[in-house]
């Protein structure tokens, strides 16, 4: 049996009832932290090109969300994950260095718009299997980066809960993954420049993914060594791989439950050196204006992803995958927050001038795709060196986030909506996921993500 058998079958035969407690409630934190974080994004720079651009694939019928318009489902998807993923917000299986949720829930939210409606129980199934594959596709990676995985391993898992929702059969979600091999996309130079077409790239593989599920009615011969062959995705996408161990755990190991929030909007890559200088900073009560310099002692991974130069000539999209802005501007106002991305604050002459005098170095940690542990070391003016070693970063599966700071996460995420958002829209947001598995039709969570305050 193929791999795109087997992650086939893995998605049409998985009953919510055979999801764990774990899975399912990672399912509803999550769905609504990405809902936030996605209405947060439709107020990001350039998205009004997007969307006018978008406008124009299809009749309007699903809505983006901050926003009142409705777009056609790929063109809806493609936006709402650009959304997603705009402001490195978005939560994230730390193993797989996969941002499965901003592929899979826009593509399953769309597709329960095509059907015509879905429950909370079918939409927390489909986003589940959907994770598993997507999140697999990394874990089986033995290689760094040599495509923009997120984008790339994401569309596939994007194919899996759509085409669930759509109601595929085996063979058809098989050829859809034949499909997505066909378009899958996004390379490693957006993020080497800092680009912001990077989470772009997300979108074109969810949009991708909606047309694969489409396509694969169509009855075309597909592709069967979608994953494994010679040309298949692994082997040109990834390099070095070992995808059995990932098959062998399908419908055991629940990668819903692994995933880690994002408390800071920044890359992930920046978490470690984040809360290393404000707990630091709050246990010893320096001021920025004390500092002589500071070292993130980190894997290769956090160096070749966030290690370069702060530079104030090219924008938000760089300065949030850039460890030294981070930590200058969290030294500075103790925290990290989206403002701090926009506007003056981007522009801010002190923050560079502190992010110069912060460096990250490597480890030495022979693990190409380790995020962790990380350790920050404070030089101060006055002599001090004050050390803060993490061997797990905040909002890891092992460290969650309390429900009280993943609520003031959405609520804040939900002031920087593009559009206003009428003011119950909130709390029936959190009430709709909080009873998720009771929701008998899920669109009702797109139309408050997209209703106009009054």
């Amino acid at each position: 049996m193929t791999a795109a058998a087997r992650f086939a079958a893995h998605a049409i035969d998985t009953r919510f009832a055979d999801l764990p407690a774990a899975a399912v409630q990672s399912a509803k934190v999550f769905v609504l932290d990405s809902l936030g974080v996605g209405i947060a994004g439709s107020s990001v720079e350039g998205g009004e090109g997007l969307l006018r651009v978008a406008s124009g694939w299809g009749a309007a019928a699903v809505p983006v969300w901050g926003r009142t318009a409705r777009l056609a489902a790929p063109a809806a998807a493609f936006l709402n994950a650009w959304q997603m993923h705009n402001q490195e917000y978005d939560c994230l299986h730390e193993g797989a260095v996969v941002h499965a949720m901003a592929a899979v829930l826009p593509a399953a939210l769309a597709a329960a718009e095509l059907r015509g409606g879905a429950s909370g129980t079918e939409l927390i199934a489909a986003v589940s299997v959907g994770v598993d594959i997507a999140a697999g596709l990394g874990l089986a990676s033995r290689t760094g980066f040599r495509f923009f995985r997120p984008g790339t391993a994401g569309g596939f898992g994007a194919v899996a809960a759509a085409g669930r929702l759509l109601g595929l059969d085996r063979p058809a979600l098989e050829a859809a993954f034949a499909w997505q091999l066909a378009q899958v996309s996004g390379t490693m130079q957006a993020h080497a420049e800092g680009s912001p077409i990077l989470p772009a790239q997300i979108a074109f593989n969810t949009r991708a993914a909606l047309q694969s599920c489409e396509l694969a009615t169509l009855g075309f011969t597909a592709a069967r060594a979608v994953f494994e062959g010679p040309y298949g995705y692994l082997a040109l996408f990834e390099g070095a791989h070992e995808l059995e161990p990932v098959l062998a755990s399908l419908g055991r190991e629940w990668r819903l439950a692994e995933f880690s929030h994002k408390p800071f909007p920044a890359g992930r890559a920046t978490h470690g050196g984040i809360e290393g200088v404000r707990v630091l900073q709050a246990e010893h009560g320096f001021a920025a204006a004390d500092v002589a310099r500071v070292e993130v002692i980190a894997p290769p991974l956090i160096v070749r992803l966030v290690g370069r130069p702060p530079r104030p000539d090219v924008g938000a999209s760089y300065a949030r995958l850039c460890m030294a802005y981070a930590v200058a501007k969290t030294l500075q106002h103790g925290a990290l927050d989206l403002a701090h991305f926009r506007g003056e604050a981007l522009a801010d002459p002190e923050t560079y001038a502190l992010a110069a005098r912060v460096e990250t170095r490597d480890d030495g940690n022979p693990d190409p795709n380790a995020l962790a542990p990380q350790t920050v070391v404070v030089h101060l003016a006055d002599g001090r060196a004050l050390r803060w070693h993490g061997e797990t970063m905040l909002a890891h599966p092992a460290r969650p986030l309390t429900r009280e700071q993943h609520l003031e996460k959405f609520r804040r995420c939900l002031a920087f909506s593009a559009e206003p958002l009428a003011p119950e829209a909130e709390v029936r947001l959190i009430e709709s996921v909080d009873r998720l598995e009771a929701l008998e039709d899920v669109r009702v969570l797109a139309t408050l993500a997209s209703s106009p305050a009054r």
